[in-house]
């Protein structure tokens, strides 16, 4: 399975903004962005970047592939999806993010990454409906019902997860059990609820190139 790899720390400073890609090191003193407020590299404290139209784009496009772990041939995919749905494709994008398995299992605090939430998916933890599913790309739809598998209850990562996650907001668009260790896709997110710094429309633009 393809992935991301790479200090995920340096992804974070390269954007200028906390992406949320290394856990509860991101909320505390240790984030790199807060220790080192500097794009990475040999030149990062003097280098000053006047981006183009392109640029501001392309970065765009770049980022969001790398708060949900996308890779560039899968984002294209979903891309060319959601262009082919009704409505305006930037949201319909990242509607078709928003329902991955992986993101939903982060959403409902099983997780405090979208990496970590990727890795429990493809080692079987979940099931949705009762039944087994191991692809971090599958689609949830409305009704579904996601739950941590008993063999999985005791593991020390997701317990912790959904300890130190009590503090974040509640996603209005899942059911959250979190005494049956279970949650449900009761609706569909609205663009608003998302909660994410992300201009949509300047993928579309660099893709409508």
């Amino acid at each position: 399975m393809a992935r991301l790899i790479g200090s995920s720390c340096k992804l974070c400073r390269q954007e200028r903004m906390k992406l949320f890609l290394k856990g509860k090191r991101c909320y505390n003193e240790k984030c790199a962005l807060v220790r080192k407020d500097y794009r990475p590299g040999e030149h990062g404290k003097s280098r000053r970047l006047k981006i183009s139209n392109y640029g501001l784009r392309l970065r765009e496009k770049q980022k969001v592939k790398k708060i949900y772990g996308v890779l560039e041939k899968q984002f294209r995919k979903y891309f060319a999806e959601a262009k082919r749905a009704k409505g305006m494709t930037g949201e319909n994008l990242l509607l078709l993010l928003e329902k991955r398995l992986d993101n939903i299992v982060f959403r409902l605090s099983f997780s405090l990454t979208r990496a970590s939430a990727r890795q429990l998916v493809r080692h079987g933890h979940f099931l949705v409906n009762g039944r087994k599913v191991n692809i971090p790309s599958y689609s949830c739809k409305v009704g579904d019902e996601i739950s941590l598998r008993t063999k999985s209850r005791e593991i020390v990562g997701i317990r912790e997860a959904m300890k130190l996650s009590q503090d974040r907001e509640k996603v209005p668009w899942l059911e959250i059990d979190q005494e049956n260790l279970k949650g449900k896709v009761v609706r569909l997110p609205k663009k608003e609820e998302i909660a994410l710094p992300i201009q949509e429309q300047l993928i579309v633009e660099y893709y409508s190139r």
